[in-house]
């Protein structure tokens, strides 16, 4: 059976309000300041040119959904590409903050075996319930198909 992509998709800008106001408010200072101190017209690339690397930043974070494994893209000059397959999958959480309902976004944490990656947060996407459902039937698809099981162990504490 060939693998095809069910959900593609990365994290919105609105993560970054909280910066791009910070950055816009160094920007405005700098600004006014540069109208009494010339020199401080040297600083206002500085603001603006971390507003550009956070929005690149985010931009170049990309997840992709198939029938089989969520693949993550990460990095602008150094990439790093990272895969789980979905029957390493335990637990899937959707939340979504009040800014979050506000634009139509959510976020969803996957709870994995996988070593490297115990927990993988899709932060801040638009149909985050779709991207959950989806997650969930292919997670019992694949299980089935592969005749996977996840089982917990838990220890007891014994007084020795």
């Amino acid at each position: 059976m060939e693998e095809e992509t069910l959900w593609q998709g990365g994290r919105s800008q609105i993560t970054n309000l909280g910066v791009y106001s910070l950055a816009l408010l160094l920007l405005a200072g700098n600004i006014v300041g540069g109208f009494f101190f010339p020199l401080v017209w040297i600083f206002i690339a500085v603001p603006i040119l971390w507003i550009a690397w956070v929005w690149i930043d985010t931009r170049s974070e990309s997840f992709t959904l198939t029938s089989e494994r969520l693949r993550i893209k990460k990095g602008v000059l150094n990439q790093v590409f990272d895969e789980v397959e979905l029957y390493r999958v335990k637990d899937i959480t959707l939340a979504r903050s009040a800014l979050q309902r506000m634009f139509g976004l959510g976020s969803v944490t996957l709870q994995t075996s996988d070593r490297g990656q115990e927990n993988i947060c899709i932060d801040s996407v638009r149909s985050s319930e779709e991207l959950r459902e989806h997650l969930r039937k292919q997670v019992e698809i694949i299980r089935d198909r592969k005749r996977v099981r996840e089982v917990d162990f838990q220890e007891e504490n014994h007084p020795t």
